[in-house]
């Protein structure tokens, strides 16, 4: 097999993330069409960008010479651990590292600048396919990659972003798996914990596209709810906790923004504090100290990010014509250390229908 070089670049997620894009080992891909969890809400959003990536095709050719090049990875500050490095595993598809695959592993340490300047050092490599984690990193690398593969993971709304044309036909050089959360199920816990609340707060990265497309989500499943919305924006990740602390509501909601999701003790001390119950977009805040979440398997994400990149290198895929992925299945995860520390009683209810209890 020819090698192949993978550069992985983590541009803007903490070191204490870690997120692996693994390749199966047990035969068939376990393949998810763009299908589950608010997708139908992102198809209607969806906006053609005709002719903005023409001519740009990123698939190889099974006889195609491989140059040994990196696959290049960008993450941005606060993805859940499993979500960290986006690594290629390629032992479980047919490559092994050190052998017939080589990867370079990229971090900017959550720094925007760096970041940028690490794509564009990509659009230059002799990469054969590159890999980003998270919109912002995406984003800069679809801008600067255009004549090879760029694979994403853990992007929230791929249209909105400007990433591909449609879920089901990407149309350019760039493709990859989706983490849109299932956001009414997220919002409807506020209830199913506290009957009587009445409002929840909301902080979010007011420069984060995928941010916006969550918190317009959760507006609507908070209306359905008779839930006030209270709204906190960001711009960086020192003012989360003003903003935490700013807010008198009977709730808190995180969705899986990058800089909120990185200061995330702040918000977790003032739910605290104020014995309020802290929902979370992902099932890692809810191992850091978040109360509840109804969230992806991240890990399984990047595993399945993984089985793309598999079908690019090995078989000829051609991102213009694979569609975005999603995963089906998610995960009910509660912390009742959490909701201790929040003076929030979990009915049993809804801890015997949990996937995994935090005790």
């Amino acid at each position: 097999m020819t090698e192949r070089k993978v550069i992985s670049l983590t541009p803007l997620v903490p070191e204490r993330t870690h997120h692996e894009a693994t390749v199966p080992d047990d035969g068939g891909p376990r393949l998810h069409r763009p299908a589950a969890h608010g997708l139908r809400r992102l198809r209607h959003r969806a906006r053609r960008r005709r002719g903005r990536r023409r001519g740009r095709r990123g698939g190889h050719r099974r006889d195609q010479p491989v140059r040994g090049a990196p696959l290049a990875r960008l993450r941005p500050g606060g993805l859940p651990r499993r979500a960290r490095g986006g690594r290629l595993h390629g032992e479980e598809g047919g490559y092994t590292e050190g052998e017939n695959l080589t990867v370079d592993l990229q971090n900017a340490s959550g720094d925007q600048g760096t970041s940028t300047s690490i794509a564009s050092n990509m659009a230059s490599s002799d990469a054969d396919l590159v890999l980003a984690i998270a919109t912002p990193s995406a984003q800069g690398l679809a801008q600067s990659v255009t004549d090879r593969p760029v694979l994403f993971t853990a992007v929230t709304d791929p249209v909105e972003a400007g990433l591909v044309d449609s879920l089901e036909s990407p149309g350019g050089n760039v493709t990859g798996t989706t983490d849109m959360n299932p956001v009414a199920e997220q919002i409807a816990l506020i209830k199913q914990l506290d009957p009587a609340a009445e409002s929840v707060g909301i902080i979010y990265s007011s420069g984060e596209t995928n941010s916006q497309v969550q918190v317009d989500l959760a507006k609507e499943a908070a209306a359905e709810e008779g839930l006030e919305v209270v709204e906190k924006s960001v711009t960086n990740t020192s003012e989360v906790a003003q903003a935490a602390e700013s807010l008198d509501t009977d709730a808190i909601y995180v969705p899986t923004d990058n800089k909120v999701v990185s200061g995330l003790e702040a918000v977790i001390s003032a739910a605290e504090s104020k014995k309020i119950p802290l929902i979370a977009g992902e099932g890692d805040s809810v191992e850091r100290g978040a109360l509840i979440t109804q969230g992806l398997d991240y890990e399984q994400l990047g595993r399945q990010t993984g089985e793309m990149a598999v079908r690019i290198l090995k078989e000829g895929g051609d991102p213009a014509s694979m569609p975005v992925e999603s995963q089906e299945d998610t995960q009910l995860i509660i912390n009742l250390q959490a909701a201790e520390r929040m003076g929030v009683e979990v009915p049993q209810e809804l801890q015997d229908s949990a996937d995994q209890v935090i005790e």
